[in-house]
């Protein structure tokens, strides 16, 4: 059996939507393409590909085919058991949730035997299930980062290449136990979700599956290791990344493993505040980053460090390497992506029903999703942010947005926050007439990298090239100070 030229475009592709960013603008155009839709949102959309692939993907079996017909119809397979799995996936994650051991994955049989009978090697079938299962907690977890605005979207399209790469037969072929090789750094303003990204990534780890017990090997839970850098003091931050042995120092009247040392492999270290940290902890972290090898305080035996690096910081990491205080060798070394996670007021500026949105996420989060049904507990907290949501400036970000639900749900009003934007300093100070013409031009250009994150854009804007951009922010750090 060979297909029709008409089938073989159908199928090829099906086939490229198998292996794509399921958050990128290219699949959602290919899934539009599949089942000739140009409109309508994204649930009915779903059910339109899911009811196309049954009819026209679920009668293929890869023993009728050969060559490049045999190679598309396996992609198209695998897009279509990945869809037709969802639910099942679903509700495994959803009991792995509330369970203290990995939980038996209750489809096991059915799932081999409906692979098996469509012609993919009874060897081959752990490995499927391994990719759809993290496949699936990827979308699941990165999803729950809600909104539709372009920020928003884009941000999660990046979450989604930081676990699977843009590319998942690359990944599934190359790249799916090298991870730990790819650091990633989170930058944005307080309350922005940084925590909430690095456990979509962190949650989304590979896990390899027992097919002799019919479950994975580990809960997605413990994937992830966070450790806030700004809560420990210098003298004991090396004890809380590294560990130390028994007797390292005063106090130390135990052995205790380090945030490094509880990261499995696939695992996942989260570093929040890297921008705290001192310019010695940051060698020693390269080192490990480097070599894969740390030794905890006191002792002198290296352990490996087998995991990989997320890293958040709401400063400036430019500005501060432009000071000193952070070592280009370890950013570099850090930065194998970097993704900015967008402040309120630039979602809600390119969105605006994305204030809804995230008050209905705020809403279930607090009080169960049942709250959602009901429309007049909803609407009353709109009712009472929506006046003032668009010309505030957020300071606090969604953080903020989430107190002011909890002040309606508690008083069942909420006054309009306090006016605080990052550049009244400077406003009160071209007010007073107090600024020399340098001072003026340095955090002029400082508002306006903070603003866009970039010495390059600022230049457009200002004039200016972009050497003296960042000698400007600079010296706007040390004026700030």
């Amino acid at each position: 059996m060979t297909f029709s030229p008409k089938d073989r475009a159908f199928y090829q592709l099906v086939a490229r939507a198998a292996y794509r960013n399921p958050f990128s603008d290219e699949r959602d155009s290919l899934d539009r393409a599949i089942v000739s839709a140009t409109a309508g949102d994204d649930d009915s959309l779903i059910d339109e590909l899911t009811e196309t692939l049954e009819v026209r993907v679920g009668p293929l079996h890869l023993t009728q085919l050969e060559g490049e017909d045999r190679s598309i119809a396996q992609g198209a397979l695998l897009f279509f058991a990945f869809h037709r799995y969802a639910d099942a996936l679903d509700a495994l994650i959803d009991a792995q949730a509330v369970a203290n051991h990995p939980v038996n994955v209750p489809f096991a049989r059915e799932f081999t035997a409906d692979l098996t009978a469509r012609g993919f090697p009874q060897a081959r079938v752990p490995r499927v299930l391994e990719l759809f299962y993290q496949m699936r907690r990827a979308w699941r977890f990165i999803q729950e980062l809600t909104g539709t605005s372009r920020a928003t979207r884009r941000l999660r399209e990046r979450l989604w290449s930081a676990v699977m790469t843009n590319d998942i037969a690359r990944y599934e072929g190359h790249l799916w136990n090298r991870m730990e090789d790819f650091s990633t750094i989170l930058v944005g303003e307080t309350g922005t979700g940084k925590g909430a990204a690095a456990r979509s990534i962190g949650w989304s780890g590979f896990i390899g599956y027992d097919a002799k017990a019919q479950a994975f090997t580990a809960r997605y839970q413990d994937l992830l290791v966070p450790l806030n850098l700004s809560e420990h003091p210098d003298a004991l931050l090396e004890s809380a990344l590294f560990g130390h042995v028994k007797g390292a120092f005063t106090g130390a009247v135990q052995k205790r493993e380090g945030a490094l040392a509880r990261c499995t492999a696939h695992g996942t270290v989260f570093l929040d505040e890297i921008g705290e940290v001192s310019v010695p902890a940051q060698v020693k972290l390269l080192r490990v980053l480097q070599e894969r090898e740390f030794t905890p305080v006191g002792g002198d035996k290296a352990a490996r460090f087998e995991g990989r690096v997320i890293a958040a910081t709401h400063r400036s990491l430019d500005e501060l390497r432009a000071l000193g205080r952070f070592r280009d060798d370890f950013y570099f070394r850090l930065s194998s992506t970097v993704i900015h996670v967008p402040p309120l007021r630039d979602r809600l500026a390119e969105e605006p029903l994305e204030l809804r949105q995230l008050i209905n996420t705020i809403v279930s989060r607090l009080l169960g999703e049942e709250a959602l049904t009901d429309g007049a507990l909803t609407a009353d907290i709109v009712a009472a942010i929506e006046p003032f949501a668009f010309r505030h400036d957020w300071p606090g970000n969604v953080r903020e947005l989430e107190q002011c639900v909890r002040r309606v749900l508690l008083e069942g009003s909420c006054p309009a926050p306090r006016q605080r934007h990052a550049n009244e300093g400077l406003a009160s100070a071209f007010r007073e007439g107090t600024m020399t013409s340098a001072e003026l031009l340095a955090r002029y250009c400082a508002l306006l990298y903070r603003k866009h994150g970039s010495y390059e854009q600022v230049g457009k804007i200002t004039g200016l090239d972009r050497r003296t951009v960042k000698k400007h922010v600079t010296a706007a750090a040390e004026i700030e100070r």
